[in-house]
């Protein structure tokens, strides 16, 4: 935390939300775990959503919530210290420049501003969310919950102090996540969400590898990526069965027969730390994945040792009976795909995911304006990441960075039909 965004706010921060759906309900359970912050506003396109979530606010006691009709009224004002983006990604920008102009315009008293990954559906959006943010002169934090997991940061610290400190420096890191698919139709659809699986979840898997393979006080960019191998395709969702599901169960928008998004993606990224030494991360995600629910995974190597985390490996595990019936949910772990048989239970995904964490550093970081260890800086380089494997994936071939212009690159599901 290098960067000064003010003085020390010296009372709770009055959090604003933008977008009522899926992550924002996620980012509100963690906001109870979170000192000295407000969720004082929300606002939504969808009135009903946003009246839902200012009762869900209220009801916790999280601070007198307001809704709003606008963005622009939301920020304008003394309403807020803070946003969390957590809408969808097509409305990630728009919503910035409407920040940017209420700040510019000097009707805002806004000093940060957080925003859900990806920071854009492809590296020229990401690259104007940062410059945006930056010329509005607001502090900014990425968020990426995973790599504010508990497992995760206990892990990182323990290899770190205990097994690379004797033998060496972790050179490999596996991540991966799956499940059997997204929540809401804009997701599925290419253009609205700016890809398939790869941008949607891969997000994760390559920022948590990479906060694997950094060593602890040093900046992200003390390793650089050289190469991008990609590979994407559509196994479950393009079969005929399963798009007609999709189709009735996303509405007629959502066409995997004709235009379809990949449901799953491996990639492989190489980089280099300071002194040259070669790492290498390795990627996978998936919506094709049927099991008890949304499975977490990751494995780091080096030269005398390992670490190994599955989110589906609980402590906590309940077994029912083909005699217990009931309505189906996601009372057990999200994504869950069963209400019978060994199921796994997660007693605290917000915690459990990172989310708790995560909002509680940015908060603090945010009150003291200073930088987070997050940043949009941090979103554009994950977003170039993606795009290098897209682009890999497409051409058929290993992708150089250095060689390889990204920066109008748009992933050929995310392309318009007569582009």
């Amino acid at each position: 935390m290098a960067d000064s965004y003010g003085p020390p706010l010296g009372r709770p921060l009055r959090i604003g939300l933008i977008g009522s759906g899926f992550m924002a309900g996620f980012h509100v359970e963690a906001f109870r775990s979170v000192r000295d912050c407000q969720v004082t506003a929300v606002y939504s396109p969808t009135p009903d959503h946003r009246d839902a979530l200012v009762d869900q606010v209220r009801d916790l006691g999280l601070g007198p919530c307001v809704g709003f009709d606008s963005v622009e009224e939301m920020v304008s004002g003394d309403a807020v210290d803070a946003v969390w983006i957590v809408g969808p990604n097509y409305s990630r920008v728009p919503h910035m420049v409407a920040i940017a102009a209420a700040v510019d315009h000097g009707h805002s008293t806004l000093r940060a501003v957080a925003c859900e990954k990806p920071l854009g559906r492809n590296l020229a959006e990401a690259r104007q969310m940062l410059e945006l943010v930056k010329a509005a002169g607001l502090n900014h934090g990425y968020l990426e919950n995973q790599v504010f997991a508990p497992g995760i940061r206990k892990g990182r610290e323990i290899l770190w102090r205990r097994a690379a400190a004797v033998s060496g420096r972790p050179y490999l890191a596996r991540a991966s996540e799956e499940h059997s698919g997204p929540h809401r139709p804009w997701f599925w659809v290419g253009e609205q969400q700016g890809g398939g699986v790869l941008l949607d979840m891969m997000c994760h898997s390559v920022e948590v590898a990479r906060f694997m393979l950094t060593e602890p006080g040093a900046p992200r960019s003390s390793v650089v990526a050289s190469t991008a191998t990609g590979h994407v395709a559509t196994l479950k969702w393009s079969q005929p069965t399963y798009a007609d599901l999709l189709r009735q169960t996303m509405g007629d928008e959502v066409d995997y027969l004709r235009r379809p998004s990949e449901d799953t993606a491996h990639g492989v990224i190489e980089l280099h730390d300071e002194m040259g030494q070669l790492l290498m991360v390795e990627a996978s995600t998936s919506w094709a994945y049927v099991g008890p629910g949304l499975r977490l995974a990751i494995e780091v190597l080096g030269p005398e040792y390992s670490m190994k985390l599955d989110s589906l490996s609980t402590g906590l595990q309940v077994y029912l009976s083909r005699q217990v019936t009931g309505s189906a949910g996601e009372d057990m772990v999200e994504k869950q795909n069963a209400e019978q048989g060994l199921l796994p239970v997660l007693d605290d995904e917000a915690v459990a995911y990172g989310y708790v964490a995560e909002n509680r550093h940015m908060v603090e970081a945010f009150s003291l304006g200073v930088a987070p260890e997050e940043t949009w800086a941090d979103g554009v380089a994950v977003v170039e990441l993606l795009m290098g494997l897209y682009r890999s994936a497409e051409a058929r071939r290993t992708i150089t960075f250095a060689d390889e212009d990204l920066s109008a690159y748009i992933p050929a599901v995310a392309r318009p039909e007569d582009g």
